[in-house]
């Protein structure tokens, strides 16, 4: 359970919004695109702002639309396409260009359908700016040309270069106008009349795919080599013999497509490479028959080539910015920023996640009682804002033991978990302990408290293929022995020594330690060395009821803190 104390109340109830507009993403999207049926974006648009006008009529917060709008796009992250940077973008801005409408109108009918509207309306204006930007001013050039020759070829007499368009542009709105009244009408009806939940899974809240734990290496320099790389490719457009270009862009598109799986997937998709021969042949078209200055075939076969290789360039580099920008050093910025709440939002999110994807129904049940569908959904996110809210009076107890090296942490910790065996307090975890050869240390074991098991974690030799803190190797098998001793956490006292470089390199027991602290049920006893407490304590936001330094009070002392706070 994620440390909900922490969060305002305007997080927990945005959070449960993003996560029910990101399981319709997920479930209803999947479905919608592979049966490729038209206008699905708009569908998946229609039903998010259902949710969230609905929504306003029982939790009217200000700021909520935007927040769950983030937390939405960062669960987007989730999907298995690789196509996620462009809904990121569009999931957000539809979510602020709905609260700025209600912000300047009020939650008023004027307000709703605005925003609506504008929301819906950004799905065409994002498409526009898509093709634009990956195929750059020449696919303008070729519509228009397009479109003046259909006029030609039908005799209209008016301009038809716009018509197409506009009409897009009516049909959105429409949608936008049908989803802000039924949402208007379904609110009215939660805020009067609560629908009791009904035949919904309560139970599967527990997230158990990490998708943040892949084994991909984050790396800051590759995110700023690869905006080098798109910058440059777009640079040299036109500015270098066409053939050298070429290579480049198939040497940008290799190194990506070993790099990152999510671009080597964009390269194998069939509509990329049918999207290819259609724009190239449109554009040989276009540019040898209908232009007045027409050119050699040749000529306009190239331009339609390098339209498609600046596309390809564009939808890979997306791709790779999206997978680099979710680094958790990135992450943790934004932990000390502003958005100091958003990651434990997040973590809320991926909590209930698992359980709205099983309560969404499927598109033909939403579309036909549209109203019984958000009713259900929000008195399931009700009844979890007040399991949220309850789980909440429980703060953990944090103790941390500190100094420096071969200051007797250990051994202190040694004695605590005699002391309270004594008392009959259950105690679990790990601690390490110190393997010596004629007076110098040659590396440590990790031991399970439960168990007593000793296994090795640390040596001073090793092969050149395993991993290195400082002069010792790891040992993968004392690894996986110290996060099977935390994560057993059915103890009242759960201790985990030696807690320093390698879990803030998210290594050691990082993510055993990440679930641990998700427990508020526990009481927590850490031993870090004095010049690594800082920085544990930011990575993990404690809030510790007792640091105590073994250089000036000795282990009793703080064995008599830990006892009076489980005696209260």
């Amino acid at each position: 359970m994620v440390k909900t104390q922490h969060l305002d109340e305007k997080w927990i109830k945005a959070s449960i919004l993003g996560t029910i507009w990101a399981a319709s993403e997920i479930v209803l999207g999947s479905f919608l695109h592979n049966l490729r049926i038209p206008f699905s974006g708009n569908i998946l648009t229609a039903i998010a702002l259902i949710i969230l006008i609905s929504a306003s009529y029982k939790w009217n917060e200000n700021g909520l639309f935007w927040r769950a709008g983030i937390i939405c796009a960062l669960l987007k992250t989730m999907s298995p396409s690789a196509v996620i940077f462009g809904p990121m973008v569009a999931i957000l801005i539809e979510a602020i260009l709905l609260e700025l409408s209600v912000r300047i109108f009020g939650r008023t009918m004027v307000g709703f359908l605005l925003g609506s509207v504008l929301a819906m309306s950004w799905n065409l204006i994002q498409k526009i700016f898509n093709f634009i930007i990956f195929y750059g001013y020449n696919i303008v050039d070729v519509y228009s040309n397009l479109m003046q020759y259909a006029e030609r070829q039908l005799h209209l007499k008016f301009d038809a270069v716009w018509t197409p368009l506009v009409l897009l542009l009516i049909v959105y709105a429409l949608f936008g106008i049908i989803s802000a009244l039924i949402g208007i009408h379904t609110g009215r009806k939660i805020a009067h009349n609560p629908h009791p939940i009904q035949n919904l899974n309560l139970t599967d809240k527990t997230n158990n795919s990490s998708h943040l734990n892949t084994g991909f290496k984050y790396s800051g320099y590759w995110l700023v080599f690869n905006i080098v790389l798109i910058a440059g490719s777009l640079v040299l457009i036109g500015r270098i013999n066409f053939a050298i270009w070429v290579l480049l862009v198939v040497a940008i598109s290799t190194t990506w497509a070993i790099r990152y799986k999510r671009a080597l997937r964009q390269l194998v998709r069939p509509r990329l490479w049918i999207f290819f021969v259609v724009i190239t042949m449109v554009t040989a078209f276009v540019f040898t028959r209908l232009q007045a200055d027409s050119k050699s075939f040749y000529d306009a076969l190239f331009i339609g080539i390098e339209m498609n290789l600046r596309a390809i360039i564009l939808i890979m580099g997306f791709t790779v910015l999206g997978t680099e920008l979710y680094n958790p050093k990135i992450r943790e910025y934004f932990a000390r920023s502003y958005f100091k709440q958003l990651p434990l939002a997040i973590e809320l999110s991926l909590e209930s996640l698992p359980a709205m994807i099983a309560n969404t129904p499927d598109l033909k049940t939403i579309i036909k009682n549209p109203s019984l569908f958000v009713h259900q959904i929000m008195a399931f996110a009700d009844y979890r804002l007040n399991e949220i809210n309850s789980n909440a009076s429980f703060e953990q107890k944090v103790f941390i033991i500190t100094g420096k090296v071969g200051q007797g942490k250990t051994t202190c910790i040694i004695n605590l978990i005699e002391k309270f065996r004594s008392k009959n307090i259950s105690v679990s975890g790990i601690y390490t302990s110190r393997i010596m050869e004629k007076e110098k240390t040659t590396g440590y074991n990790v031991v399970d408290i439960s168990t007593g098991k000793s296994s090795m974690f640390l040596r001073k030799n090793g092969s050149l293929h395993q991993k290195k803190i400082g002069k010792f190797y790891i040992y993968n098998e004392g690894i996986l022995a110290g996060n099977n001793g935390i994560q057993k956490n059915q103890s009242q006292i759960t201790i985990v020594d030696e807690v320093g470089k390698l879990e803030l390199s998210e290594g050691g027991w990082s993510n055993s330690l990440e679930k641990l602290m998700a427990n508020f049920k526990s009481y927590l006893i850490l031993s870090v060395r004095e010049e690594t407490l800082t920085d544990v304590i930011k990575k993990y936001r404690l809030k510790p009821q007792t640091i105590i330094n073994l250089s000036g009070k000795n282990c009793t002392d703080f064995y008599s803190k830990v006892i009076s706070e489980i005696n209260k």
